[in-house]
């Protein structure tokens, strides 16, 4: 698992992000401020297992970002407050140390 965490995105950042987002999930966060994005990066289904540990331990927004090995390794954006993407963050390494 490879993880990070970027604070205060800048916009060419946030453009960046954007264009890798499926159609629908970009309309979604396009008008959305958030303060951090969790990036997570891992195999297809522990992507989705702690995707879910994420978003109920912090109140993001999870986006899948496009252009990886989708049968291999996949990253998903999740977008919020610093609080909220560090709460999700911590419980998606809580989670896989105790695996």
């Amino acid at each position: 698992m490879i993880t990070r965490i970027i604070r205060a995105p800048r916009p060419n950042t946030i453009a960046l992000l954007l264009r890798r987002m499926p159609p629908e999930a970009r309309k979604q966060v396009e008008d959305t401020h958030f303060d951090a994005i969790g990036l997570i990066q891992m195999d297809l289904p522990s992507l989705f297992y702690y995707t879910d540990i994420g978003q109920k331990a912090g109140n993001v927004i999870a986006v899948e970002i496009i252009g990886n090995c989708p049968q291999h390794v996949n990253t998903v954006a999740l977008l919020g407050s610093n609080e909220a993407v560090n709460a999700a963050v911590t419980a998606i390494h809580t989670a896989e140390k105790q695996k």
